[in-house]
């Protein structure tokens, strides 16, 4: 699903290889500044390496790249708006809010809830939806692990782990199971 030799971005992040098949969870941990951010936009397609390979999917070139890849919550990039609900930021992209989806990832009967009234955990719980509308050959997830205590960080890991997607997922402090591990410092 996911082959990368010796990417990496010069300045921002060492060269990096990993391979991870469908349906499995990479973690990439660092601490902040490690460009652990950087790694996963580049990809997800939205930066270009400065070294190394990437396919993603089958795909090689950015732009398909980026159809085969939906970023979930990712800081500054994805940032939800805080005036909308749970339900209106998935009805952007759809007519309605989408029950299932919401049941999936465990934010059933938040839909009236705006977003300033999530805690982080439920803001990438909303992420990780949106990032299933676009129905991802690959979902990436920034900052899992941000201010949140242990049993809610280990909540969120087995929610990407179970998705049955390839999932790639950034953190500072690695959970205890994945499937791959890249770390950067």
């Amino acid at each position: 699903m996911i082959i990368a030799e010796g990417l990496a971005v010069e300045g921002v992040y060492p060269q990096v290889s990993l391979k991870a098949g469908a349906g499995t969870l990479t973690v990439v941990a660092g601490s902040a500044g490690s460009g652990r951010t950087s790694l996963l936009l580049t990809l997800a397609g939205r930066m270009k390496p400065t070294k190394g390979t990437l396919n993603v999917a089958g795909h090689v070139r950015r732009r398909a790249i980026r159809k085969a890849v939906a970023l979930a919550l990712v800081d500054g990039v994805t940032d939800l708006d805080r005036s909308l609900t749970a339900g209106e930021h998935l009805g952007e992209r759809r007519r309605r809010p989408d029950q299932e989806v919401l049941e999936r990832v465990g934010l059933a009967g938040q839909e009236r809830v705006p977003a300033r009234e999530l805690d982080r955990e439920q803001q990438v719980r909303l992420g990780v939806a949106l990032a299933l509308l676009d129905e991802p050959e690959v979902i990436v997830a920034d900052n899992v692990d941000a201010g949140l205590p242990a049993e809610r960080q280990q909540a969120l890991w087995d929610l990407l782990r179970d998705l049955d997607q390839t999932v790639v997922a950034a953190c500072v402090a690695p959970p205890a199971r994945f499937d791959q591990l890249v770390e950067l410092s």
